[in-house]
C-alpha cells in the first residue's frame, strides 16, 4: 500500500487583494489593508500576459477569483484575460490555437483532457499539443440528474434501481440516453462507473451523448435525455426549476475525488516558468479565499454574473456552502461533500489522481492499453511548480509528503491501487481493454 501523505493545508485569511477596480477587497477577517507586491526583481515573470479559458460552472471560481480580486497582478501578471469558452471541445481548439494563434494560453480544464491532448488522441490530426497541470482547481462539485420520469424509482448510488427501465428502453429500440460533457472527461468517467457499478453496460445498454454544461438544464428541459453528469450549478438549478432531480452528488461516489484542473500549454510553461509559477500562486490564494466560508456568499455573487455562470447567485450558493436538495425529498445539510478548492489537498495535483484517470480512459478505449502511465503522468503534471508556488505565499505546510493520495475506495468498495493500475483494471466487468 501506498502511503497516503494527506496534509490538511492552514488556512490562510488574504491580505492585500485588490479587485479589477483597485478597491481593497475585505479577507475574511474582515482586513481591507492593502500589501505591496510580494514579486521581487528575481522572480519578475518573464511575461505579464497570459489569455486563460473557463467554461461556466462552480468550479472555475479560483480563475475567475484571481481576476477580480487582483491575485494575478498581484504577482506581476498585471494583464491575464480570463475568457468564456461555450465547450469543452472550444476549449481544446482554443488551447490548440494558443494565444498567439488567436486561442488560449491555460485553462479550467476537466482534469484527464490535458492527457488527451498531450498523446494526439482528440487533437486535430491526432497531433500532440503537450499541455501542463499546475493545480488541482477543486474536488467534488459534481452530479448525476435525472428526469423526473425516473423519480418514483429513488435512484440513488446504487443505479441497478434503473436497470429494468434501461433494459425496457433497448428493447423498445429507445435508448437511455445520459448527457456527460467531454468523450473521456470526468463526467463521462464518473458516468460511466455509476452506471457500470449497478450493473448497466455503458457501451451497449445506453446512448452516451456529449453536451456541454451549460446546456444541460434547456436539454433536459426538451427531454432530449434521461440523465446527465455536470459540475455545479446545473445540477442545483436543474432541481430549483423542478425539471428533475440529482441521484447523487460525486462525493458520494468518491468522497474528496478530483475534478478540474488548471493547465497551461507545456511550451509557454517552458518559455516563462515565473510566469507559471506566478499564475499558480495567484490561483492557489484564490483556492484559499474561495474556502472560506465568509467567502462564499461574495463568491458566488461574483461567479453569477453573466460574463462567467449566468444563473442567480441562490443556485450556486446552497451547494457551494454543502446544502444539497436533491430535487426527490433527499436533504443534505451543512454536508462535507461540498466543493473544496484548496483545503485538504484539494488543490494539490496528485499524481495517484492522474493514473487513474488515465487507467479509466484506458478502460473505456480512450487511451491505448500499452500507454506508459508513469510517464505520460510525469510529463504532464507539474507538481514541482504547484510546490514552488505554495512555498512562496507561505504554504509549505501544505505540500503533501507523497505524490500519491494512497490507495481509493469507491463507493461500491472497489479499490484502486495506483502502484497496480493493471490489477484494477483486471477486476472491472464493464470495460474495452
Amino acid at each position: 500500500m501506498i502511503a497516503a501523505g494527506a496534509t490538511t493545508a492552514a488556512t490562510l485569511l488574504i491580505h492585500g487583494c485588490t479587485s479589477t477596480a483597485e478597491k481593497p477587497a475585505a479577507s475574511a477577517s474582515g482586513d481591507s489593508t492593502a500589501s505591496p507586491s510580494p514579486v521581487n526583481a528575481a522572480d519578475a515573470p518573464e511575461v505579464t500576459t497570459a489569455k486563460l479559458g473557463f467554461i461556466a460552472l462552480t468550479d472555475c471560481a479560483p480563475l475567475v477569483i484571481a481576476k477580480e480580486k487582483g491575485l494575478f497582478a498581484k504577482y506581476g501578471m498585471t494583464d491575464v484575460t480570463v475568457e468564456k469558452q461555450t465547450s469543452w471541445a472550444v476549449t481544446r481548439d482554443n488551447l490548440e490555437l494558443g494565444a498567439s494563434g488567436g486561442g488560449i494560453d491555460g485553462a479550467h480544464i476537466l482534469t484527464p483532457m490535458p492527457y488527451l491532448m498531450t498523446t494526439g488522441k482528440i487533437t486535430k490530426g491526432n497531433n500532440p499539443v503537450p499541455m501542463n497541470i499546475l493545480a488541482r482547481l477543486n474536488t467534488n462539485g459534481q452530479g448525476i440528474s435525472l428526469s423526473n420520469d425516473y423519480k418514483d424509482l429513488k435512484v440513488a448510488d446504487d443505479s441497478s434501481v434503473l436497470k429494468s427501465r434501461v433494459d425496457a428502453a433497448k428493447a423498445a429500440g429507445k435508448q437511455f440516453k445520459c448527457a456527460v460533457t467531454f468523450p473521456g472527461g470526468t463526467h463521462d468517467l464518473w458516468m460511466r462507473y455509476w452506471l457500470a457499478a449497478g450493473g448497466i453496460d455503458p457501451e451497449k445498454d445506453v446512448d452516451i451523448v456529449v453536451i456541454p454544461p451549460p446546456q444541460m438544464v434547456a436539454n433536459m428541459e426538451t427531454k432530449s435525455m434521461d440523465a446527465f453528469c455536470v459540475g455545479e450549478p446545473w445540477n442545483g438549478r436543474l432541481v430549483s426549476k423542478s425539471l428533475g432531480f440529482s441521484a447523487v452528488t460525486t462525493g458520494e461516489l468518491w468522497k474528496n475525488h478530483p475534478e478540474k484542473a488548471f493547465t497551461m500549454r507545456a511550451d509557454w510553461v517552458e518559455k516563462n516558468p515565473k510566469a507559471a509559477k506566478a499564475l499558480t500562486m495567484a490561483v492557489q490564494e484564490a483556492q484559499l479565499w474561495c474556502d472560506e466560508p465568509g467567502n462564499k456568499e461574495e463568491m458566488c455573487k461574483i461567479i453569477s454574473a453573466d460574463k462567467y455562470i449566468k444563473a442567480p447567485a441562490k443556485d450556486i450558493l446552497a451547494r457551494a456552502q454543502g446544502n444539497f436538495d436533491f430535487g426527490n425529498g433527499r436533504k443534505l445539510e451543512n454536508s462535507d461533500l461540498l466543493m473544496k478548492f484548496f483545503k485538504e489537498d484539494s488543490s494539490y495535483p496528485f499524481k495517484s489522481h492522474d493514473t487513474w484517470f488515465i487507467t479509466e480512459n484506458i478502460r473505456w478505449g480512450q487511451l491505448p492499453a500499452d500507454t506508459d502511465v508513469n510517464k505520460l503522468v510525469d510529463q504532464v503534471n507539474r507538481e514541482d511548480i504547484w510546490k514552488e508556488a505554495a512555498k512562496a505565499i507561505g504554504q509549505e505546510a501544505a505540500i503533501p509528503k507523497s505524490t500519491s493520495r494512497g490507495v481509493e475506495t469507491f463507493f461500491d468498495g472497489t479499490k484502486f491501487d495506483p502502484a497496480d493500475p493493471a490489477a484494477y483494471l483486471k477486476g472491472l466487468k464493464f470495460k474495452k481493454v
